[in-house]
């Protein structure tokens, strides 16, 4: 079993925040794919299903952000997952809106929901699907920012790029990192 998080922060009021990217993302996959419905467990929402003959757990944390490495440590030890099967899908201030990148390990860079997976985990060694939500310019506007709604000008082409990921997805279930990159990519485009 595979175990996909997406972070975010509970709130309704916060459901289209740039922080809350990772939970669309895995809402998108479990449409897509036809996962079961979610349901509360591990202090978070859990969907399970299978893609690229892979199973899935997808789960979105309701701890808050800072506290997301609780829900994931949970599932993870219930299920007896790997650090090398949990994948985050999680914003990024440091790439640009609709940019994507995968890699395994690395360090927080701030990110409270990467800090908490890191403490929680027995190390940073699972793999981030990271997400780019674009930096606004100034670290003073960094918390508006992303704490903030995507523009209305944003929304058609995040769609497509949620699309593409939940398309993608059965490379990203192979461990095919970078055709899943690619694929992504050009769905989006």
């Amino acid at each position: 079993m595979r175990l996909w998080t997406g972070l975010g922060n509970p709130e309704p009021g916060m459901s289209r925040h740039r922080h809350n990217i990772g939970f669309m993302a895995v809402d998108e996959i479990a449409r897509r794919h036809g996962f079961s419905p979610w349901r509360k467990r591990f202090r978070g929402e859990t969907s399970e299903g299978v893609i690229g003959g892979q199973k899935i757990l997808l789960l979105k944390p309701m701890t808050y952000m800072n506290l997301s490495g609780d829900s994931v440590q949970q599932a993870a030890q219930f299920f007896r997952i790997a650090q090398d099967d949990i994948t985050v899908f999680h914003d990024e201030l440091d790439l640009a809106f609709g940019k994507l990148r995968i890699k395994r390990g690395g360090g927080a860079a701030g990110h409270n929901g990467l800090r908490s997976m890191d403490k929680c985990l027995p190390g940073p060694d699972y793999w981030r699907v990271r997400m780019g939500i674009g930096h606004p310019g100034h670290k003073d506007r960094v918390t508006g920012h992303v704490l903030g709604n995507f523009a209305k000008a944003e929304e058609p082409e995040l769609e497509r790029w949620l699309v593409a990921i939940a398309d993608a997805a059965p490379l990203l279930a192979k461990k095919e990192h970078e055709a899943f990159m690619t694929k992504v990519a050009l769905l989006a485009a």
